[in-house]
């Protein structure tokens, strides 16, 4: 499964929350790219999917730093030159890799707590934006940042191909993800992830920070009910 992406991986020491922001021209990119928690990090893996270097990764972020965790699961795989690979640790340390063998134009870069890649891009242009947008909106919540990131990319150019799926996936530290939106088929996918990321806010999130956690187990939806009931 080769996938033309752009996408930013993100972990916030002060919050300690982490996600990650992805679109695609090709469907359900979020299915088998994406992987987080706010107690280890978060990990893209793109290009010649490899769904296997998500999920070690993932773990081994859990002890060790971004740079060491990608040099170990890269050389596992037989066939790293054809992936791309993003990720960050809980200390805000980023690496990523971009094999030869990726499509044009293709490439990444890193920063303090996030990293941006991408293939079969327009340019370079698409990271060049993502990365200055996440930078400047250190103050909004991780979810904006990631989602005004992956606009930024989207309107410098994105996938050269054009557009089809997109994804937003935040984590802060329960068993259970913060937000996990997709838009798996959509002629205009990034739009429509920040359409349903505005429903979300208002119909899924009141209920989210309502349900059960290890230290309240009942949960708090009696914050959820209408006084008028």
């Amino acid at each position: 499964m080769y996938a033309g992406t752009f996408t930013l991986v993100a972990h916030d020491r002060a919050t300690g929350t982490c996600g990650v922001a992805i679109s695609s021209r090709m469907p359900a990119i979020g299915a088998f790219t994406v992987f987080a928690h706010a107690r280890a990090g978060a990990v893209a893996t793109q290009a010649l999917i490899n769904p296997l270097l998500g999920v070690d990764a993932l773990e081994l972020l859990r002890s060790r730093p971004a740079d060491e965790v990608l040099e170990q699961v890269l050389a596992t795989d037989p066939d790293a030159d054809s992936r791309q690979v993003a990720l960050v640790d809980t200390e805000g340390r980023s690496a990523a890799h971009t094999g030869a063998q990726t499509h044009p134009w293709s490439g990444h870069r890193t920063g303090e707590g996030y990293a941006v890649a991408g293939n079969i891009l327009t340019g370079a242009d698409t990271l060049d934006a993502m990365a200055e947008r996440f930078e400047a909106t250190a103050a909004e919540p991780m979810e904006e940042r990631l989602l005004a990131a992956l606009e930024s990319g989207q309107e410098a150019g994105g996938d050269r191909r054009g557009r089809q799926s997109a994804a937003l996936y935040v984590h802060t530290g329960h068993p259970y993800p913060y937000l996990d939106l997709r838009v798996d088929e959509h002629p205009d996918p990034v739009a429509e992830l920040r359409r349903v990321h505005g429903v979300a806010q208002v119909e899924l999130l009141p209920f989210v920070k309502a349900l059960p956690t290890r230290a309240r187990p009942a949960g708090a939806f009696d914050r959820l009910l209408d006084p008028g009931d």
